[in-house]
């Protein structure tokens, strides 16, 4: 019986950074690894282990620079247009090709054009030549002995060249550092697996190891290890005969299937167990047999944040290369973070240029969100002694994306719509500069955003009570002074997500108060959780009476994956999503979904660019029609404009 595993330490993340970088350099781990010859021709990327010099010179001879005639310069003195000089051909004067060796004594070359061939036997100049005119000596490039590049230097095809031309065929580089990656766990399949009932695909190695190669190293990728102690420590030690660092993926928490830290113990030592970060927190670092083993988490999140924290250096050290410092801005938050004090936090963000300023938006924080890194633009790192960043604060993005690409995009925050991903894409397309961003924190979120001068626009469907009106009486009450155009996108149909066949009958709001059924919700703010309000207040029910409606999802298709997944056995979602999953709908409304856009935004070129595609590209209408619950009869249509 394998006794449950709680973390000893917990350590702040700068004191495990420092305990690691200690026990490593005091066991000699950080040097650079030896050298290794190879042909220059394979050794591109390679990072050099000593200084390289040129065993020749380049050119190995004088040669011409131009097509011309070769003379001694002497021969030509006194020339001019007036006084023009005639030299005999084969004995003053000798024609040449670029890049043929100068002939014996002559140590200077006529350009072609400024020479008159007066006879078969004589040409006429009207100028002197200077030594060495339109030659290129010997050594002109490189000479013999000279310095091409330094030791701990990446070579680049540039140097490639320079080495060769320099006689140099063969070059010392750094030997790859080798990084095995063993995946655990007895729910993984392979990609291409059927995925039936508690299985997962296997893909947190192919970012691991994809990292790895990015940052110089080579790389194992282990085949998936079950939950079995005895076969992970054989294993382990298998891959150390192969590896310079094993990383152990999954299986570093502390349940009683979390057998990595045990693994570790049983062969090694472990030197920092559980770091006071968020995501990451269960991250094991460990020695076997004088090598370094570490366990990263299985969510994907929290293994490419402590890949990047713990390995990232050590490769780098073991190239003889230091780690690049990593690219920052100032951007402004654009809405408050809660974060857990005494946790350092990485918060993931989406960053615009709005106005002149870079505008940054947190998305998704939970740790198995990999999605959240595909869209993160950066990360901005909460202090372990802070309780969160309020909402306008300056913050320090670390980018992830380029400043350039964060330049030209265009920021959409408010409400989710399905369509909003059709139309990055076809912007993406049209635009390979361009991209549209979005951030999904409800309608009101989005209204709020533009008044405040934080998005280039914002999607919104929020229906007044008391008019019957879409999204314009909300504007006049919260940005009466604004200049904005509003602009419609679609109609769409929203409805009661269920699953398919409704196997629990349910026919409207009225059935979300049974026993048997768990709701869940869009989240405060959002268009969609105004209209479950409304209905439940029309129909008299008592939300309280609705299991599961403090549970919040920020899209339709969280609500969607939620009923298709089992956690909830119906949801408030539009028509679209319910295709997308398979899943049925009970339609309750009709509604109009408009983009908010400041008129200072409205009129420049890329946000023109984006109502083109709106307004003109059939492409666009027809797949969200393909899509279901659409009508875009009035897409691009200005529905208000003050």
């Amino acid at each position: 019986m394998i006794k449950r595993q709680v973390y000893p330490e917990n350590s702040p993340l700068a004191d495990a950074l420092a305990k690691w970088t200690s026990e490593l350099s005091g066991r000699g781990l950080l040097e650079p690894l030896a050298g290794e010859l190879i042909h220059v021709d394979a050794s591109l990327g390679r990072i050099t282990a000593e200084a390289v010099a040129a065993r020749i010179s380049s050119p190995t001879y004088h040669g011409s620079a131009m097509d011309g005639v070769a003379v001694r310069f002497t021969d030509t003195l006194g020339a001019s247009e007036t006084s023009p000089k005639r030299l005999p051909i084969g004995e003053e004067a000798v024609f040449v090709d670029t890049g043929d060796p100068l002939p014996s004594g002559m140590d200077a070359v006529i350009m072609i054009e400024d020479v008159d061939r007066c006879s078969e036997t004589e040409i006429e100049i009207t100028a002197p030549a200077t030594p060495y005119q339109h030659v290129r000596t010997m050594g002109e490039d490189i000479v013999a002995t000279e310095l091409i590049i330094p030791e701990n230097h990446r070579i680049r095809p540039v140097d490639m060249g320079a080495m060769l031309a320099g006689g140099v065929t063969e070059v010392r580089v750094r030997r790859l550092p080798v990084v095995e990656v063993i995946p655990t766990g007895d729910e993984l399949v392979q990609p291409g697996s059927e995925v039936t009932g508690a299985k997962i695909i296997e893909f947190n190695s192919r970012i691991l190891c994809g990292m790895v190669q990015e940052w110089g190293g080579q790389v194992v990728r282990h085949a998936i290890v079950p939950d079995d102690l005895g076969l992970l420590k054989e294993n382990i030690l298998s891959a150390l005969g192969r590896a310079d660092l094993v990383v152990v993926n999954a299986g570093s928490s502390a349940g009683e299937q979390d057998f990595t830290v045990h693994a570790i113990r049983d062969l090694g030592e472990i030197l920092v167990h559980g770091v006071h970060i968020r995501p990451g927190k269960p991250v094991i670092l460990g020695m076997v047999q004088g090598k370094p083993v570490v366990g990263i988490p299985g969510y994907p999140v929290s293994a490419v944040l402590t890949l990047d924290l713990f390995v990232k250096p050590l490769v780098h050290a073991w190239q003889g290369r230091a780690v690049p410092e990593p690219k920052t801005i100032k951007a402004i938050l654009s809405r408050q973070v809660a974060s857990t004090l005494g946790v350092e936090e990485f918060l993931r963000v989406k960053v615009g240029i709005v106005a002149g300023r870079f505008i940054a938006t947190p998305i998704s924080r939970g740790a198995g969100m990999l999605m959240s890194l595909v869209r993160a633009d950066g990360m901005v790192r909460v202090p372990a002694l802070s309780e969160g960043i309020a909402v306008r604060s300056e913050v320090t993005v670390h980018l992830i994306r380029s400043r350039k690409e964060i330049e030209n995009t265009l920021v959409c925050i408010g409400s989710h719509d399905n369509s909003l991903d059709i139309l990055a894409n076809l912007l993406k397309k049209k635009y390979p500069e361009m991209s549209l961003s979005s951030a999904h924190v409800g309608s009101m979120g989005g209204l709020l955003a533009v008044k405040r001068g934080e998005a280039h626009l914002a999607g919104t469907h929020l229906l007044d009570e008391e008019t019957g009106e879409y999204n314009i009486p909300f504007i006049q009450r919260l940005l009466p002074e604004k200049k904005v155009v509003l602009v419609n996108l679609v109609y769409r149909q929203q409805g009661l997500l269920v699953l398919k066949g409704n196997p629990k009958g349910i026919r409207g709001f009225q059935d979300l108060c049974r026993d048997d059924l768990v709701f869940v919700n869009r989240q405060k703010g959002s268009g969609t959780r105004l209209l479950t309000d409304k209905h439940l207040h029309d129909l008299g029910i008592d939300p309280g009476s609705i299991r599961g409606y403090e549970r919040e999802e920020y899209t339709h298709m969280g609500v969607a994956s939620a009923v298709a997944g089992g956690t909830a056995d119906a949801g408030v979602g539009i028509l679209a999503a319910a295709h997308a999953l398979s899943l049925d709908f009970i339609p309750l409304a009709r509604e109009r979904y408009d983009f908010l856009i400041p008129m200072e935004f409205f009129e420049n070129e890329a946000m023109q660019r984006l109502i083109r595609i709106i307004r003109e590209q059939e492409e666009f209408k027809k797949i969200l029609l393909g899509m279901g619950g659409y009508d875009v009869s009035d897409m691009g249509k200005v529905m208000y404009e003050v």
